[in-house]
């Protein structure tokens, strides 16, 4: 009877089904979250270090890089007139530019708003939905959490 392997990247763990069959065409739910799984490649035939071919993994990010620049824009942070929302906007410009960090539509313009000299209040009040559904900082989560080995669920689940 086979097992076979499914990733939720929502959980990002890997789930190990069981098949009364040999079955290539099933695809399970989540256990956890019910969230769609993508049929992994056992370990057992892989050879030699595997890579990840998903473009949902983005091994372009360098932890400790990450850690270096945020440290770096965090003294300059302090160093910011609060009153003048250019020094901010050219914050987040560099801490983009360092990181490779895609802003988005949406911040790029209010980073072009501020750094006309615009209020950011009244930029946040008028864009403030779009920034939320952009969350580019969201993306560092994800890249970190991507670089990290995913979870492995021990229990073996059946696969119908």
């Amino acid at each position: 009877m086979p097992i076979y392997e499914f990733y939720c990247k929502k959980c990002h763990t890997i789930f190990n089904f069981l098949s009364r069959r040999i079955n290539t065409t099933a695809q399970p739910d989540c256990p956890k979250c019910q969230s769609e799984l993508k049929r992994q490649m056992s370990t057992f035939s892989t050879i030699g270090k595997a890579k990840e071919g998903n473009d949902d993994f983005m091994p372009d990010i360098d932890e400790a890089q990450m850690e270096r620049v945020m440290a770096g824009l965090a003294g300059e942070a302090e160093n910011i007139n609060e009153d003048d929302p250019r020094q901010m906007a050219q914050l987040m410009r560099k801490f983009s530019h360092q990181t490779g960090l895609n802003l988005g539509d949406g911040m790029e313009e209010a980073l072009a708003r501020m750094e006309s000299g615009e209020d950011p209040d009244k930029i946040e009040q008028e864009m403030g939905d779009i920034l939320e559904s952009e969350d580019p900082f969201g993306q560092v989560k994800r890249r970190m959490r991507s670089k990290m080995q995913p979870a492995q669920d021990e229990t073996l689940y059946d696969l119908t």
